[in-house]
């Protein structure tokens, strides 16, 4: 079953085209890494399927229904969610209490005693139990990410957006990432990554799409677009393909 699908999305920003005539297709139960050298325009594809942007030209549907132009909160209703690039959370509550915003804003919401269930599971579930309590500034970077990762499941996607969830990690903090991402793909989770690192997009992903310069060039198994002359291309330049 297919879940998502871009046909033709486009975003223009005056005279820059930072997505052009974007074609693909996640499926169900399926991890899809999108990838390419830095600028390539694969965090503005992430905000027009979230509706952090909208898009300029195209059709962007989830499960067969249009969600192009829709507001994000509509987006996240209709079962949508995501983390960002750098880490977005609510200062002035404690980490329960940003998990507990997912739950009661998203796709299927949550209220009371059930959000709050909800929310001591999934920072169970991603490694901060007994932590609930605490202040978003009395964590470490990796607590932020799993933080943010926990209000994204809180709201019970149809489809999770990663935007460079592992990126600025040390070794160790990488590696609890990466199992814990392949924990979710395990679940049966569909997700599209946003990832620089090869050894996640190797061992998470079912596809890829490679884009550079807003365009996408490659589409196939992390190992038919990692070894593509073009990809090597986009990311080493011409010598190097």
């Amino acid at each position: 079953m297919t879940v998502l699908s871009l046909r033709g999305a486009t975003k223009r920003f005056g005279g820059l085209v930072a997505v052009n005539n974007v074609d693909f297709d996640v499926q169900e139960n399926q991890v899809v890494g999108l990838i390419g050298p830095n600028g390539s325009g694969k965090s503005t594809t992430l905000n027009l399927i979230s509706g952090a942007l909208k898009p300029t030209s195209g059709t962007i549907s989830l499960h067969g229904s249009a969600i192009s132009g829709l507001r994000p909160e509509k987006i996240t209703r209709k079962g949508i969610s995501r983390t960002f690039q750098l880490v977005r959370l609510l200062p002035s509550m404690s980490v329960e209490e940003n998990v507990i915003a997912g739950a009661v804003f998203g796709h299927r919401r949550r209220w009371g005693h059930e959000a709050h269930a909800e929310a001591q599971r999934l920072l169970d579930r991603v490694g901060l139990g007994g932590k609930g309590q605490l202040q978003i500034g009395q964590l470490t970077y990796i607590d932020t990410k799993r933080i943010e990762l926990a209000r994204a499941l809180a709201s019970d996607p149809k489809l999770l957006l990663l935007d460079e969830w592992l990126a600025g990690l040390n070794p160790t903090e990488l590696r609890t990432g990466i199992e814990l991402i392949h924990s979710l793909r395990d679940e049966g989770r569909t997700i599209i990554l946003v990832e620089h690192v090869m050894d996640a997009i190797r061992s998470l992903c079912d596809a890829c799409v490679v884009m550079s310069s807003g365009s996408k060039i490659a589409e196939g198994t992390p190992a038919q677009v990692l070894s593509d002359p073009e990809v090597i291309r986009a990311y080493l330049g011409d010598d190097d393909a």
